[in-house]
């Protein structure tokens, strides 16, 4: 049950049933973005919050054939206490979970089409897609692009959590961010969620370029609907 993941942020322990079931959550949702293409080769990671402790892919690990035993345990304090070596985004995420208190599931992938939305160019910095799809606009809302920094550059954790802050003090939290050159960064309060995000945002990316990014925006009196009724952030 993915509510599992989602423990009590107030202490310290991190019983090992919920971490049992958040290593089980981090290898079904590996395995499911790899069989649909979503990640390839090593490219990619996965982190859970359990407490005030976090579990997160290895370096290099293919999300295809995670095994539960390797994943890093990370504590309260940025110490890995088991596994194998932890993801070099690990900051990043920790600075996720950090700076948005709804977030237990963050993923990152170097997803084809978000990839080479990059390359062709966004729609804004602010907004790397137009709002085209209703469910774009509920499932996903605004997604800020970061640029291009190496890959587990601390200085993108900074940047990324003044997104999230920027959004949150506006009153549209993101959910998402898209680094230059290397992908999504999804998160959400279970894996479910955040899978939502990632690919409600990569087949957006999809249907944009398909269509030569041609596609106006839905007009403003229909997102204002989907405000009201659905509570889009947007």
């Amino acid at each position: 049950m993915t509510t599992d993941v989602t423990t009590d942020m107030t202490t310290d322990t991190t019983p090992d049933t919920a971490v049992d079931a958040a290593r089980r959550e981090i290898v079904r949702v590996g395995t499911s973005l790899f069989a649909r293409g979503y990640v390839h080769a090593s490219a990619g990671n996965i982190s859970a919050r359990v407490g005030d402790s976090h579990l997160i892919t290895p370096t290099d690990a293919a999300l295809g054939f995670l095994d539960p035993d390797r994943l890093a345990l990370v504590d309260a304090s940025g110490e890995q206490v088991a596994g194998d070596r932890a993801s070099k985004t690990l900051a990043l995420h920790r600075r996720i979970y950090e700076a948005d208190p709804t977030a237990r599931f963050v993923i990152h992938t170097h997803s084809t089409h978000l990839v080479g939305l990059t390359l062709a160019g966004v729609w804004h910095q602010d907004d790397v897609l137009p709002p085209i799809t209703p469910y774009y606009v509920m499932k996903v809302g605004h997604v800020p692009l970061v640029p291009y920094h190496r890959p587990g550059d601390p200085r993108v954790a900074d940047l990324v959590t003044a997104r999230i802050a920027d959004r949150a003090a506006g009153g549209t939290p993101i959910r998402a961010v898209l680094l230059e050159r290397l992908g999504p960064v999804v998160w959400g309060p279970d894996p479910a969620t955040a899978l939502a995000v990632l690919e409600e945002l990569e087949e957006t990316a999809r249907l944009w370029l398909l269509t030569d990014r041609r596609p106006e925006p839905l007009p403003r009196h229909a997102i204002d609907e989907l405000r009201s009724t659905f509570r889009a952030a947007w």
